[in-house]
């Protein structure tokens, strides 16, 4: 439990990024937020995490941090941008610092906050673990990272239930002038980028995929950042399904309006994709080189499709043959999809 004398504890929680591990992070939120109703809890995020966070019920601040250069850590490239949450840190002490990320960037953030409690897991990466008073032993590390999160909760007193997730970000956000809604005509939604090389199937796949939905009766929107643009004009190139193009054009909490409007989303491994499962969107997702079990679609009525391959996962940003995710057919692909519309159809 939280140790304290003041009838509102302050917690803060530090989860810098990225956006999947943010989102994985809910769960903890909400778990503590259910063991101490009148805590005040503060999150540190990195800016462009922040609106994954804004207006959410449990929580009652966001800080936001500048992503740390190797230079800006040793103070020495840009001090003024690191001034302000910083002198935030050492004006407001806390009860209990949670490090959820275990990495150096969390863990310079962890030092300069003021608590008598910093609470993380033992040996984590980078050494981070040095900047706790309280280390937790290390949890199954092929647990899915929801659960190894949320073991950090239950740690502190948090009782068990069942995950959950909650999102705030497309409140009020009207999707219909990106993609017209059309009466008897379901909305699918691709994303077919990653940041990872090698965890991106062949726009010539994903466009027979297109074709397939799209002659299934389904409106086909295909989304994705700035980066994904060319790969998206890619895969719309070949292909003569009328789609809606919307990557590099949409906010997050469009984005968020856009799946949460889907039936179905057909995703990489990549954040898109733990969005539309926190959205309660039913996923396909394409796993080749990472672990489904450790960072898949979170819950119920979502399917991975995935060749078992011997060199499967190899969790390798680059792979001179990547055959995990070339050999995977549009039709395996088509067929997840029917499956998972038939038993939401039977639901």
């Amino acid at each position: 439990m939280v140790s304290h004398n003041s009838p509102q504890p302050r917690i803060l929680i530090v989860k810098l990024s990225s956006f999947g591990d943010v989102l994985h992070t809910l769960p903890t939120l909400e778990a503590l937020r259910s063991a101490y109703p009148s805590a005040r809890i503060t999150w540190l995020v990195e800016a462009a995490y922040a609106p994954l966070l804004a207006g959410h019920p449990a929580l009652d601040e966001i800080w936001e941090a500048p992503r740390l250069h190797p230079g800006e850590l040793l103070g020495g490239s840009n001090p003024a941008r690191l001034r302000g949450l910083l002198s935030r840190l050492r004006a407001q002490p806390f009860d209990l610092v949670l490090d959820v990320q275990g990495l150096l960037k969390s863990a310079v953030w962890v030092a300069l906050a003021r608590s008598p409690r910093k609470v993380g897991y033992d040996r984590t990466r980078e050494g981070s673990y040095l900047a706790l008073t309280e280390r937790v032993d290390p949890f199954d590390p092929e647990a899915h990272a929801v659960l190894r999160y949320l073991n950090l909760a239950h740690y502190l007193g948090a009782p068990p239930a069942l995950p959950r997730f909650r999102l705030n970000l497309d409140a009020g956000v009207d999707t219909s002038e990106l993609i017209p809604e059309e009466a008897g005509r379901p909305l699918a939604v691709l994303h077919p980028g990653a940041r990872w090389a090698s965890k991106l199937w062949p726009a010539a796949s994903w466009a027979r995929l297109a074709g397939c939905l799209t002659d299934g009766g389904f409106q086909v929107a295909m989304t994705g950042s700035r980066a994904d643009e060319k790969l998206v004009a890619e895969v719309t190139g070949q292909t003569r399904a009328p789609i809606f193009n919307l990557a590099g054009r949409t906010s997050l909490a469009e984005l968020a309006g856009v799946l949460r409007r889907a039936r179905l989303a057909v995703t990489t491994d990549t954040g898109a994709m733990h969005l539309a499962a926190a959205l309660g969107t039913p996923v396909v997702a394409l796993f080749g080189p990472t672990a489904p079990w450790r960072t898949g679609p979170f819950g119920k009525g979502h399917q991975v499709v995935r060749l078992k391959l011997p060199c499967s996962p190899c969790f390798k940003r680059q792979c001179p043959e990547p055959r995990c995710l070339n050999e995977l057919t549009p039709e395996v692909v088509r067929a997840a999809c029917e499956n998972i519309l038939s038993r939401v159809e039977i639901s």
